[in-house]
């Protein structure tokens, strides 16, 4: 009699096997990447869309490319529906992006992506591709153990120098299963104007240490990520990363381009695979036309079955915490806002790809560019990873010192005060004297937003204003030995606005006052100056330093407003 854990077997193995279940691994099945069949690559021709260019023959190459680039799309699959690329004033800051050729209802599909011309990752050791870790044979772990953004610039190093020609052997004798990603490749920018090309002189106009200290940690990181790899490539016999002489600049091209390109989302195993599913309804046919067992038992092994593949590609990827890092040719090319963004990415669990739709509220009028939200970032992520300043940024911060390097003999000046002596060592010990700039988990690259703020600094945000755990620092440290007494002498107790009493209140508010006047006073230049030199014609890294400048102190002005007592 034939057992229905044989069945349930057998289409479990079915599942894992079948061509186009591993859109994104899932951690039961441990299973790699599917392997790109070596070619010859096309060679780039080295365009940089996004660097600014005057010259008509620059404009004929941007022209080419962008040409190049929609009939690639036509060519692979990409289906779009009134959106194309484009450049010049139509786009914001007149580099590429994307346009409406139509008006767009809201809730509309406008780009689908098939999910083997993305480019993915996610945080998991097992999730690789095989064929770049052959390159590593030697020390196969080095690549594993890699961060996302490395294995990403593998990736495209790969594509752009070595494989341009992407095969799918799942696709058999579809016309589409030799993709060349040339056109898409030459898209890609070849230069970039982050902090990161800067010199330590232009680093410092920026007049923000926080973000030079976030530029240092991540040119600390590339080049002990690359050596690491560097050497993990040299101990194998044969590898084309030597042949085609990859160098530290070639690696880092692939970071920025992974860092600038890519967006990331829980990962959410793999996709629907119709095949296990189709192979239970089967099998149960025969388990039960040949009365090999009842109804019920094959209706139980179905059920787990189904069970089985929720379990592996959505219990298990969220009991994990894993995340997925992809770049999506085309939608790549969708530029950023932080808020009312037009346009929505989305994985397609059925489709098997990805999709841009419009926004849900409102129309999207013809000739308007669509932008998606890269995600809650500061200026000083937009900067550091995008080279870029968003203005009137909702989602900016500042991090002043730590409360115990504000200069306290002017703020007790400020507010007529004497400071009790121990309040500092006792915030100290409560954990009260800075705070961490990132209120959530966030990627381990060792190069974020927290590492601009290792010692502990005084965050500001545009949303919320002061620190509140600062906040309460400032009343106990203010508090007189009544209020102290009033307040049962415990920290705790101060939390709440007005908690040590309104005079406490008022005092704090000016203490806070002081010490953001004191921020921007320590300033080379004030926000007038800045305006003025914008105004009088910049471009370049200039620009957006000063750009940097003026949004940073514009958060400064604003918190010294909402911080005043009323």
């Amino acid at each position: 009699m034939m057992h229905w854990n044989r069945l349930l077997a057998l289409t479990v193995l079915v599942s894992n096997n079948a061509p186009g279940a591993n859109a994104f691994l899932s951690y039961r099945n441990l299973k790699r990447a599917e392997a790109t069949t070596i070619h010859q690559a096309s060679k780039p021709r080295g365009f940089s869309p996004e660097v600014e260019v005057s010259s008509s023959s620059s404009d004929n190459e941007r022209k080419q490319s962008v040409e190049a680039l929609e009939d690639w799309a036509n060519s692979v699959g990409i289906q779009r529906q009134n959106v194309k690329v484009a450049g010049g004033k139509s786009i914001i800051g007149g580099g590429l992006g994307l346009l409406t050729t139509n008006s767009v209802s809201p809730n509309s599909v406008l780009l689908q992506i098939p999910n083997h011309l993305a480019f993915t990752v996610t945080n998991s050791p097992f999730d690789i591709n095989s064929t770049i870790e052959s390159y590593f044979a030697g020390d196969p772990k080095a690549y594993r153990n890699a961060p996302w953004w490395a294995k990403l610039s593998l990736d495209l190093y790969n594509t752009d120098q070595i494989c341009s020609i992407r095969t799918k052997t799942k696709m058999g004798a579809d016309k589409q299963s030799q993709v060349d990603m040339r056109p898409w490749l030459d898209s890609l920018p070849r230069k970039f104007e982050s902090p990161f090309h800067w010199t330590k002189e232009e680093r410092t106009e920026l007049q923000y240490p926080p973000l030079e200290i976030m530029v240092s940690a991540q040119e600390k990181s590339y080049r002990s990520t690359f050596d690491a790899l560097s050497i993990a490539m040299q101990s194998s016999t044969s590898s084309p990363l030597s042949d085609s002489n990859w160098t530290y600049q070639d690696f880092v091209w692939g970071c920025e381009c992974s860092r600038s390109r890519a967006f990331s989302g829980a990962y959410g195993g793999s996709a629907f695979n119709p095949a296990p599913y189709a192979l239970t309804l089967v099998l149960v046919a025969f388990y039960v036309g040949f009365s090999l067992g009842t109804v019920e038992q094959a209706a139980n092994g179905a059920a787990l079955v189904f069970c089985g593949s929720i379990f592996r590609d959505f219990v298990l990827p969220k009991l994990f915490k894993s995340k997925r890092y992809v770049i999506c040719p085309y939608i790549d090319m969708a530029n950023h806002i932080g808020v009312r963004a037009e346009g929505n990415v989305a994985f397609e669990y059925f489709a098997n790809g990805y999709s841009l739709v419009s926004k849900l509220d409102g129309v999207i009028e013809n000739g308007q560019e669509v932008r998606i939200s890269y995600g809650s970032k500061s200026n000083d992520a937009l900067l550091q990873n995008y080279g870029f300043v968003e203005s009137d940024n909702a989602h900016d911060v500042y991090v002043m010192p730590s409360l115990g390097q504000w200069d306290i003999s002017a703020l007790e000046k400020s507010c007529g005060r004497r400071f009790r002596p121990g309040r500092l060592g006792k915030l100290e010990r409560a954990g009260l004297l800075g705070s961490d700039i990132v209120p959530e988990k966030v990627d381990d690259d060792g190069f974020n937003e927290s590492a601009g703020n290792r010692s502990g600094g005084v965050v500001i945000t545009r949303s919320g204003g002061i620190d509140p755990a600062i906040l309460t620092a400032l009343r106990v440290l203010v508090s007189t030995d009544e209020e102290w007494k009033e307040s049962g002498e415990a920290v705790g107790n101060f939390v709440t606005e007005n908690s040590g009493g309104m005079n406490n209140e008022k005092v704090v508010r000016i203490v806070a006052q002081k010490a953001l006047e004191l921020e921007l006073e320590s300033k080379e230049t004030t926000l007038e100056q800045d305006e003025a030199l914008l105004e009088r014609g910049l471009n370049g890294i200039k620009e957006i330093t000063v750009r940097f400048r003026i949004e940073k102190k514009k958060l400064l002005r604003e918190t010294i407003q909402n911080v005043k007592y009323t």
